[in-house]
């Protein structure tokens, strides 16, 4: 379901809410790093922070462990997060899988990945060549300043500051 919070982010915003890598698989598109996060133990020793508010996954389904603080997602991020979870939250692990091949950005990977990008979700909800330019344009920005305010590596468990819609700044898992 993130992938759908972030596709809608996108073509409302014109910014997503994870600023993840999306890929095409088997099953549907997925956020890419946080489905690494979800697969993937930690490392012996560490403490990431993911773990902290996201169980370990049991079958293909993870479970919420404790609220993120207030300031994590802005107002309108969460009203996006609770009108698709409205939407999508009592389906089914196979019927998402129906409705997600059904967007006209997956493509069939036959057991692979194939990266989706940005334009490919704008011109998917019919944005114009121009606009599809423009958003672009603005989140190549984005991710140039972003990598300039983080420490040299950064860990998929850290957070990290993006403008949320309406122009502020909150810090994102």
């Amino acid at each position: 379901m993130l992938y759908f919070v972030d596709t809608e982010a996108v073509l409302r915003w014109g910014r997503p809410v994870t600023t993840d890598r999306y890929v095409s698989m088997d099953n549907g598109p997925v956020v890419s790093r946080i489905y690494d996060l979800i697969r993937e133990e930690p490392a012996p020793g560490t403490d990431p922070i993911w773990r902290r508010y996201i169980s370990a996954p049991e079958g293909w389904e993870v479970a919420l462990l404790a609220e993120p603080e207030p300031s994590e997602l802005s107002p309108v991020e969460e009203a996006l997060i609770d009108e698709i979870y409205a939407t999508f939250g009592k389906m089914s692990r196979w019927d998402l899988v129906r409705v997600s091949h059904e967007l006209s950005e997956w493509q069939n990977p036959n057991g692979s990945a194939i990266p989706i990008q940005y334009s490919d979700i704008l011109r998917a909800g019919h944005q114009t060549e121009t606009e599809v330019a423009a958003i672009e344009a603005e989140l190549e920005s984005l991710a140039a300043t972003e990598a300039m305010l983080q420490p040299a590596q950064m860990d998929c468990g850290d957070t990290f500051l993006m403008p949320a819609p309406g122009g502020s700044v909150t810090p994102h898992l």
